[in-house]
């Protein structure tokens, strides 16, 4: 797969500094909008190349995955407008992955195993729901693949009448607030060949800096709620709605250094260990009792909650399958399991496509 042939207006090849060039390196594109013109870097071979588009300009753009996007498909994340409520309603088929942390390959296999997508990497999946469940980010290497791709099938999703949901996990609240101490060693070499820290990559006026900025941190398709790390009591509690979550993290969390955060307890809660992409109680010793997971399910009016963060061995069911922990470790370098979701049923989902009633 060539990932990077752009047909792009202008481009020029700036040598890496000296010492840093590493001709096994590729990344990117990394687009940025300055007034009306899109600047896009990328890392070839160790060397930076630049290149611009123009709007208008009805030449295609090649980016990883063999997606073709255009200037106009390209800025329309600069005008989205944020979903808080994130309520869906009738879906027939679901499938959910998590944790696969830069290991692209897994992920893709995942994926085509499971139907989810064909051999040319496109949308297979009709009017199902896929949900990716946070952490793209940190400890492999080819984190901007994975990320290209999920805006590539997220297109494809609603044109097939599906969807594709993209929960912020942790890893994308640390990379984006400047917190690197879990980035790939690659990346740290991208950031001397572009000159740029990592998070200025996906900063505010970049095409998936923004695209990431949109996105929720809880969903709830038919009865099932969806979140990165859990719903702890205490979010209850407060009566914390998923519309008041998502706006609070979207205007006053992503992009910022926790530690920096106004003395506001609900923001406190919320980006802290009890919040939902770090809370571990489900799957820890100081697990919520059945009476106060039910409260949760019933603040919610849903009967089942799905998270990641957490990584165990298999696919883990609890408290009469109200709580599915579905981190298996992909991003540990362990092949690991999706979840699938069929007329009511779940499913444990094999990077090889075997699947099993959970």
């Amino acid at each position: 797969m060539t990932l990077f042939l752009f047909l792009i207006l202008s481009v020029n090849l700036t040598a890496a500094p000296s010492g840093e060039r590493d001709t096994l390196i590729n990344d990117g594109p990394y687009y940025f909008l300055t007034d009306d013109t899109l600047r896009v870097i990328w890392v070839e071979n160790g060397e930076l190349r630049k290149g611009i588009l123009l709007p208008g300009v009805t030449d295609e753009t090649m980016l990883p995955a063999d997606l073709s996007l255009n200037y106009r498909e390209l800025t329309r994340v600069y005008g989205t407008r944020p979903n808080y409520r994130q309520n869906y309603k009738g879906i027939d088929s679901i499938a959910v992955i998590s944790d696969v942390h830069g290991y692209y390959d897994t992920y893709l296999d995942h994926l085509l195993s499971n139907g989810i997508i064909d051999k040319e990497l496109n949308w297979k999946f009709g009017k199902g729901h896929l949900v990716f469940l946070g952490d793209a980010f940190d400890r492999g290497d080819r984190v901007t693949e994975i990320l290209w791709h999920l805006f590539k099938l997220e297109k494809q999703a609603i044109k097939s009448g599906g969807r594709v949901h993209f929960i912020l996990g942790n890893h994308e609240l640390m990379v984006l607030a400047g917190d690197l101490r879990y980035i790939n060693e690659k990346y740290t070499k991208v950031e001397a060949i572009t000159g740029l820290p990592y998070p200025a990559l996906y900063s505010e006026n970049s095409v998936l800096g923004m695209w990431l900025r949109s996105k929720p941190v809880m969903i709830t398709i038919n009865d099932i709620l969806f979140v990165h790390a859990g719903v702890s009591p205490e979010l209850v509690r407060k009566e914390l709605k998923i519309k008041e979550v998502n706006q609070a993290f979207h205007d006053r969390i992503v992009g910022k250094d926790i530690n920096s955060l106004p003395e506001d307890k609900e923001l406190k809660l919320l980006s802290g260990n009890d919040g939902p992409v770090w809370y571990r109680g489900y799957l820890e010793d100081t697990a919520p009792d059945i009476s106060s997971l039910d409260s949760i399910l019933g603040f919610y009016g849903k009967a089942h909650i799905v998270v990641g963060h957490t990584p165990r061995k298999n696919i883990i069911v609890l408290f009469g399958n109200k709580v599915i922990g579905i981190d298996t470790g992909i991003g540990f370098g362990q092949s690991g399991n999706m979840l699938l979701y069929k007329k009511g049923q779940f499913y444990k989902g094999s990077v090889t496509g075997v699947r099993s009633k959970l």
